[in-house]
């Protein structure tokens, strides 16, 4: 599920030196266990990080699904294609400050939210979280690559807060 897509559209290059290094800890903290009685896993909560603007890169490629396999209004395809810059990113995203210009206002899906989830996915509130992790991990290995600062720091960020 992930075409690369790149870095080329994109005003910030990370060369290789500055990468963070993939460690062991890193997997086996993703994977840890809670301490004590129950002996659950802790769950990671999603939360978008700063910075990062993956979900922003919409035409992302062949192994994600068109606006038209998501949404079943035509308005909202219609909406979907319009966002679309000629480099594939949205015409809100802000390459240099790496943010939405349009946050506040933005449609309804461009929010990361267990009840949007649940209306254009089908998927449950309760596993909302996993999935939404999951969707991020997935685009941003797409738009960034797998070794990329992105990835490192949202993984790294949803870890320090697993509940």
């Amino acid at each position: 599920m992930s075409q690369a897509v790149g870095l080329p559209y994109f005003s910030v290059t990370v060369n290789s030196a500055a990468r963070r290094p993939r460690s062991t800890a890193k997997t086996k903290k993703q994977s840890r266990s809670s301490v004590g009685f129950g002996g659950h896993k802790k769950e990671a909560l999603w939360h978008c990080v700063q910075g990062c603007g993956a979900c922003c890169m919409l035409d992302k490629g062949p192994s994600f699904p068109t606006p038209e396999e998501i949404f079943t209004d035509s308005s909202d395809i219609e909406l979907y294609k319009s966002l679309i810059g000629s480099d594939g990113w949205c015409i809100h995203y802000e390459k240099n400050t790496r943010k939405c210009s349009i946050y506040n206002d933005r449609p309804y899906f461009c929010r990361v939210e267990p009840e949007i989830f649940h209306s254009l996915y089908g998927i449950d509130k309760k596993k909302f979280n996993k999935e939404a992790c999951s969707c991020c991990r997935s685009t941003i290995k797409a738009v960034y690559g797998p070794d990329s600062n992105e990835l490192y720091n949202f993984n790294n960020s949803i870890n320090n807060s697993s509940s």
